[in-house]
């Protein structure tokens, strides 16, 4: 991508563009090996980012999904939750980008699933965007926190832009150290 190109990005866009070629490395790794522990090659690609690609890859993979409805915010929030070390990943790339308001929305979310009884692991997961509706106390616990998050990313996504604009130019961002 040529500089005035790279440039004329509005963040999202930033984001977006070094993002993809994360994804597809990891979606193709994962395809690479369907047999073998996803654990393991989930971490063994994660290990490969730099701290600035964790920051962007975990944060982004929350975000493509949590911001489409308070349903979505919900859902992924407890899915990834279940799952200790994706949740402290993404808790650990906004802490990077120093985005205190973002790391208060997760911590938030957290304290609320742990204030329910919510499965704690991927083997007890049975979570349903159904089950959320019909909990009010849930319902009106998140609801400000999606609310929030909403208000936030754009913030979140301008520091990631920001940070990438500094260190990645010319495409570089795409680039998985060894």
């Amino acid at each position: 991508m040529k500089r005035f190109e790279w440039d004329s990005l509005r963040p999202e866009e930033v984001c977006q563009v070094c993002f993809e070629p994360l994804i597809r490395i990891y979606k193709q790794r994962m395809a690479d090996h369907p047999l073998e522990n996803s654990e393991v090659i989930k971490e063994d690609f994660y290990s490969d980012l730099t701290k600035r690609q964790r920051g962007l890859f975990s944060f982004h993979v929350f975000y493509d999904h949590a911001v489409e409805s308070l349903e979505e915010f919900y859902w992924w929030s407890t899915y990834f939750g279940a799952q200790p070390k994706i949740w402290s990943a993404i808790q650990s790339g906004v802490n990077y980008l120093g985005d205190e308001p973002m790391l208060q929305i997760l911590d938030d979310i957290g304290l609320v699933l742990k204030a329910y009884p919510h499965p704690r692991n991927l083997d007890e997961f049975n979570v349903t965007r159904e089950d959320f509706v019909r909990n009010q106390a849930l319902l009106d616990s998140t609801s400000p926190l999606f609310t929030k998050f909403k208000a936030s990313s754009p913030l979140t996504l301008q520091k990631i832009a920001v940070i990438l604009a500094i260190t990645s130019r010319n495409s570089s961002c795409s680039k998985i150290s060894s």
